[in-house]
C-alpha cells in the first residue's frame, strides 16, 4: 500500500463505521491553523471576531475540500483506525 493510499484510505474503527482518512484529519489542522492565522489582523485583536471569522471561514473552505476528497477517495478500501484492532 503506497502512501497515497494511506492518507486517502477510510479508517474503519472498532465498531466497523467509517472514519475519515488520513488526509482529512491532517486538512483539518491546516485550515484551522492558516485561517487563524489569516483572520487575526483582519480582527484587529478583538477575541470574539476573530474566532467568528474563523468559524466562518474554515466551515466553507472544509466543506468544500471534504467533499472534493469524498469523490477521490470514492473506492479506496477501508483501512483500521488502529493496528490492534481485530475482525469481528
Amino acid at each position: 500500500m503506497g502512501i497515497v493510499d494511506y492518507f486517502l484510505a477510510p479508517r474503519k474503527d472498532h465498531r466497523g463505521w467509517d472514519t475519515p482518512n488520513e488526509a482529512s484529519r491532517i486538512l483539518f489542522f491546516v485550515v484551522l491553523v492558516s485561517v487563524s492565522i489569516w483572520a487575526w489582523p483582519i480582527s484587529e485583536g478583538r477575541f470574539v471576531i476573530w474566532i467568528g471569522i474563523i468559524l466562518l471561514f474554515s466551515t466553507g473552505l472544509l466543506t468544500i475540500v471534504w467533499w472534493f476528497l469524498s469523490l477521490v477517495t470514492g473506492n479506496r478500501k477501508p483501512r483500521k483506525l488502529i493496528s490492534s484492532l481485530t475482525e469481528n
